[in-house]
């Protein structure tokens, strides 16, 4: 037992890549049932009715592109599926390429036309100041979109003037910026917000749905993929959740077996 305490860190690492490598070959899916929290964001937009407004913030870069995408794209995708405008915009300037991408493709894919079902206003630096003054005029705040047209002359924004004219706003984020659209934005302007983060953020955002000042919260990649389960269209994140969820089970085993061989040697001693 003492040999197999000392045994080469090498070959752990060779059963993690393994962990890794073996659901990703051998192609499987894990039940990810949806939690009340990923639902209330879904059971929300599936509320609305076409032609409504939603605002997406894009409130990431590309290191927590991984957990945060597949949610923006699951969001984009119920959308466009819903015949609902969507408005894009990033307060991160890391945010501004993914965003893009993201709104044109999956606009694309349903054949929605930018400016008239679709736009995305790009990057705007002043976090706080830039909620409060989009609370305020959104057109002053963001006077020409990502594109260099003037966003007074959109027709995708036709009756949206401020953020308390958008029927629902979500903030996918990587920081801090959750709480500033809470403080600073809905707070203020009375408007309902849901929000994505990645899964180190996710238990801090917890009192915020208690409170109910969010309607609905996607944590990490298992929330990407429970929103891509509801809406029926798995990708990336469904995929994802395969190795991640074989190699949590190999390191709980590994901790496990690790205690019981020292338990053992320690008694023998």
């Amino acid at each position: 037992m003492e040999r197999l305490l000392r045994i080469d860190r090498r070959i752990i690492f060779a059963f993690v890549a393994a962990a890794v490598t073996i659901p990703l070959l051998i192609k499987f899916d894990l039940p990810v049932p949806a939690t009340k929290e990923v639902r209330g964001i879904y059971d929300k937009i599936d509320s609305l009715s076409e032609g409504s407004h939603v605002l997406i913030a894009f409130d990431y870069d590309p290191a927590s592109k991984e957990e945060l995408q597949p949610m923006a794209v699951a969001l984009l995708h119920h959308c466009f599926k819903n015949n609902i405008k969507v408005v894009g915009m990033t307060l991160n300037p890391g945010g501004t390429g993914l965003a893009d991408s993201a709104i044109t493709e999956v606009g694309k894919e349903y054949g929605r036309e930018y400016k008239e079902d679709y736009v995305f206003l790009g990057y705007k630096t002043g976090v706080e100041l830039v909620m409060i003054n989009m609370g305020e005029n959104i057109y002053s705040a963001f006077p020409k979109d990502f594109s260099g047209n003037a966003t007074a002359d959109l027709p995708v924004l036709k009756g949206v003037q401020s953020l308390q004219d958008f029927d629902f706003v979500v903030d996918l984020a990587s920081g801090s910026s959750i709480e500033a659209w809470i403080a600073f934005g809905k707070e203020k302007y009375n408007f309902d917000l849901g929000a994505g983060c990645t899964a180190v953020i996710g238990p801090d955002m917890y009192p915020f749905l208690q409170s109910k000042q969010i309607d609905g919260l996607m944590s990490g990649l298992k929330g990407a993929a429970e929103y891509e389960t509801l809406i029926e269209r798995k990708s990336s994140a469904v995929a994802g959740m395969s190795p991640q969820s074989v190699v949590h089970v190999l390191v709980v085993l590994f901790v496990i077996f690790g205690n019981f061989l020292y338990f053992m040697t320690g008694r023998k001693k």
